[in-house]
């Protein structure tokens, strides 16, 4: 016994000190330094996501499954951002804030293809690890705080290298393409430079967690790419690229939702609905929310709401009416048509807003989040909303004039917390417990 207390005083004990020590200052001060570290043994636990006909439940092994509703928000730039140790706190602090907001699921980019330093796939099927290892630390980070992701796979624009940066690929290689970017949804060597890029993301081991993508709960969804255009001409092969690509995602993983990306215009095979689009315009672009969203293996429908910039030259009163014919159409084809759950991925909350017009900005967002409220209470398809996008502060280069840091704008912050406070009550109601991530805000709120 004398030695089994001497062996436990010499070695056991100061073992246990110094590795408790390190991992406080590890838990503390991670993201200042730039060594990876396994951190398995403190993560949260959460359940994956799924649906239920229109509604997004939460999959418990060992009970019925938690209703939810999603009130979230953009930060494309978080994996950008986390390649560099000195500024990992600010995406920290993003997703912190995030969930001291209430708020529960933030979509951001899980891509940048080209030459860039921070590039994550320099060429096709080659990747940088440095910005591997940056994406690793989102997704620890927002489980961390209990924070789901979105992950947005490509970019039909041409930032962060985007579709038309796999054509020029093709283009180097040999392939005999013309300079359109419609060739990435027809063009059998571009669509497996795109397969590839989809195999290493979704089967990746986390470096810090030491968790498959494909097994991790903290991603939300898998995006097949960022509001998708193509000459009308190609809609057609638009839906055979979307039915060939959430098929093969599929393939890879079974346990993620996934989505298209879409803004949400209606085309030529819906023209009953045109007249709910921002202009004609939009019934050219080659795709259709109904037609696209209908397939099979594709789980919740995604929609954008941006009246400021599909219609500069409406008056405040015009994007308003805009908006909810918008939100009301939407939902409605969820409900009674597609029997799946509506996300509006993107909602642009314009800032700079002058004269008569100030209210504008506040009253646009009020009306989302009312008919996403309205919605939940009747148990409708109206899934839940993402703002376009927050910031924190000394991230302001990423900004647009849909940009704000949220408690910087008292009356946002205030409209964004009671939704993420009404929503959670509804959920409460429905289900036997329902916890709100980190601090709650809803302690002094009446809803």
């Amino acid at each position: 016994m004398k030695m089994n207390s001497e062996w436990r005083e010499k070695f056991v004990y100061p073992f246990l000190g110094i590795a408790t020590i390190t991992t406080i200052i590890y838990l503390n001060f991670n993201d200042q330094f730039n060594f990876e570290f396994p951190i398995v043994f403190w993560q949260k636990k959460m359940g994956f996501v799924g649906v239920n006909s229109t509604h997004f439940v939460i999959i418990n092994k060992h009970d019925h499954d938690q209703l939810m509703y999603v009130n979230g928000w953009n930060s494309y730039w978080l994996m950008e951002e986390s390649v560099w140790g000195p500024s990992r706190s600010k995406v920290s602090k993003m997703l912190k804030k995030g969930a001291e907001m209430g708020l529960n699921v933030c979509r951001t980019w899980g891509f940048s293809d080209g030459p860039r330093p921070t590039s994550l796939q320099i060429s096709p099927g080659v990747f940088n690890e440095r910005v591997l290892k940056g994406l690793d630390y989102v997704i620890v980070e927002a489980r961390k705080n209990g924070i789901r992701l979105i992950l947005s796979l490509v970019n039909n624009l041409n930032a962060f290298g985007g579709q038309a940066q796999y054509v020029k690929w093709a283009q180097e290689a040999g392939v005999n393409i013309t300079s359109s970017a419609d060739p990435f949804f027809s063009n059998s060597a571009i669509k497996g430079y795109y397969k590839d890029y989809i195999k290493a993301i979704v089967t990746r081991k986390n470096s810090l967690s030491r968790v498959r993508y494909s097994e991790e709960p903290a991603i939300f969804a898998w995006e097949l790419i960022n509001e998708p255009r193509c000459d009308s001409s190609s809609s057609s092969i638009l839906q055979a690229w979307i039915t060939e690509m959430v098929a093969y995602i599929k393939s890879l993983d079974q346990k993620h939702l996934v989505t298209i990306g879409l803004e949400g215009f209606y085309g030529p095979n819906s023209a009953d609905k045109s007249r709910i689009n921002p202009g004609d315009w939009a019934a050219l672009l080659g795709t259709d929310f109904i037609q696209n969203s209908a397939l099979e293996g594709i789980d919740f429908a995604s929609v954008h709401a941006y009246p400021d910039s599909w219609m500069p030259h409406a008056n405040t009163t015009e994007k308003l009416d805009f908006i909810s014919r918008w939100l009301e159409s939407h939902i409605s084809d969820g409900e009674k048509i597609l029997d799946k759950p509506v996300l509006f991925t993107e909602v642009g909350y314009p800032l700079h807003v002058k004269g008569n017009d100030a209210n504008y900005s506040d009253s646009l967002l009020k009306m989302v989040y009312g008919s996403i409220f309205e919605s939940a209470k009747k148990g409708q398809a109206g899934a839940g909303a993402l703002i376009w996008q927050l910031l924190v502060e000394g991230m302001e280069e990423y900004g647009d004039k849909f940009s704000l840091v949220a408690w910087k704008h008292p009356f946002a912050y205030k409209l964004i917390v009671e939704q993420s406070c009404k929503l959670r009550r509804i959920v409460r109601k429905k289900n036997s417990a329902a916890a709100l991530n980190g601090k709650d805000p809803c302690s002094n709120i009446v809803t």
